[in-house]
């Protein structure tokens, strides 16, 4: 099986603008009419539905941000009647105001194929045990692989995260060929594999379905070698329904993007000017077929490259690269613009595990900078003076990739806590203000 649905994963690039034009057209309508806030938007911007003829028109439209969605919080952007809706998802809401996100039958249709595709892309068929081991609940991760795999025909094993012993015991006992969580909590799997005295090969395990949270290509062939697997990302927002807007294929040269739901644009995040294929900025999506939360140009905040180039695979989706960072979480240190991803490459480059930890404050005016980075059981034996050295070389590392240096401590083993949802990869203790928040 290369394919859930292969006529519209094939489809002529021709084709999938035409659709993408109709749907649109149709999809503004809808939005203006039933959804308030996005009117407002519009109003403003002195564009009206009868302004949108097609994907043409589609920088005419305002973006849509969290914060608005936040400000609209929990109905705002509802498009449709609460008793058409069947299920909610949610955000963290840990950086501020949650976000629900609605979903009619239809939607949960939609976005659960979306899913089965990814599966499939991955190598997937009706014939593999898939264990999710994503969080469940108002969490996206574990709903979207969850409804995938069904979707597909797959035994599937609805874990949720943590309780690593009946995690093993279950991927073990029922043969998981299939496992679907964060990077971080597939990296702690490995470990947990690797310290009960199981082998990668005699693990079931043969390909992995991680998203949520950023990761590395270093971190990739990490997990791939500690678990005996083929390592695939998938990537999604509950903003635009969760995991599986879009995949990675076996040629994992990017991810395609399920363009006959979504409409893909890249940004220059200051000026909001569209950038044209090729070019690095920020991920800007438009949902075409969601009928209860229905975002037009929402600013994902990621940064990453499209790119339309022919795939072995035979998908003629566009596909985008594995996020750069974001434009809002970059970290400013001493004037210089850190993202974490980048001191993730240097660690896994260097040799060292994926468990670590950055750690910002202030002191007199001046940033501190620091990272701790966990030693394993080997390099832990080390001397001081062994220890202090490999100190200084990593901090020669970052300060060439960085443009600053950074104070490393190697701690021991297992002294970084580690995570079974999302890692908690920064610790900014500076408590910044922006201009307008300033009260002086």
């Amino acid at each position: 099986m290369r394919y859930f649905n292969e006529p519209a994963e094939t489809m002529p690039v021709s084709r999938i603008r035409q659709m993408q034009s109709e749907k649109l057209v149709k999809q503004v309508q809808h939005v203006y009419e039933h959804c308030a806030p996005y009117r407002k938007k519009m109003d403003e911007k002195g564009v009206k539905p009868e302004d949108i003829h097609g994907i043409e028109d589609l920088h005419k439209l305002p973006f849509i941000s969290k914060d608005d969605l936040r400000e609209e919080y929990p109905r705002g952007f509802l498009a449709v009647p609460q008793k058409d809706c069947v299920r909610i998802q949610s955000t963290s809401g840990t950086t501020g105001r949650r976000v629900v996100a609605f979903y009619t039958q239809h939607d949960v249709d939609l976005w659960e194929e979306c899913c089965a595709r990814a599966i499939v892309a991955a190598g997937g068929t009706n014939e593999d045990v898939v264990q999710v081991s994503y969080g469940y609940g108002l969490f996206t991760g574990g709903p979207g692989l969850n409804g995938g795999s069904h979707k597909l025909g797959c035994l599937t094993l609805p874990m949720s995260s943590g309780n690593t012993d009946r995690q093993i015991q279950f991927m073990m006992d029922l043969g998981a060929t299939i496992l679907c969580c964060t990077p971080s909590y597939a990296a702690y799997l490995g470990e947990s594999l690797k310290e009960r005295g199981i082998k990668p090969e005699e693990n079931p395990l043969k390909v992995g379905i991680f998203g949520a949270e950023p990761w590395t290509e270093e971190m990739r062939r990490s997990i791939e070698e500690t678990l005996g697997i083929k390592a695939y990302d998938i990537y999604g927002l509950t903003e635009t329904s969760g995991p599986g807007v879009s995949f990675e294929c076996q040629e994992q040269q990017g991810m395609h993007i399920n363009e006959d739901h979504f409409i893909a644009e890249i940004i220059d995040p200051e000026t909001g000017e569209v950038l044209p294929e090729g070019s690095k900025g920020e991920l800007v999506f438009t949902s075409l077929d969601k009928e209860a939360f229905p975002l037009l140009r929402y600013r994902t905040r990621d940064i990453c490259i499209l790119s339309r180039k022919k795939c072995s695979c035979g998908r003629t989706f566009i596909r985008m690269t594995k996020p750069m960072g974001r434009s809002d979480d970059m970290l400013i240190i001493r004037g210089v613009n850190v993202f974490p991803s980048q001191i993730e490459t240097v660690l896994l480059k260097e040799g060292y595990s994926p468990n670590y930890q950055i750690v910002v404050d202030r002191e007199k005016n001046n940033d501190t900078f620091d990272i701790l980075v966990e030693m394993d059981e080997e390099t832990f034996s080390d001397t001081v003076s062994n220890i202090t050295a490999r100190e200084k070389a990593l901090v020669a590392a970052m300060r060439a990739m960085l443009g600053i240096g950074p104070a490393v401590h190697l701690v021991a083993p297992h002294t970084i806590q580690r995570s079974e949802g999302k890692a908690v990869r920064v610790i900014d203790k500076r408590k910044l203000v922006t201009d307008s928040q300033w009260k002086g």
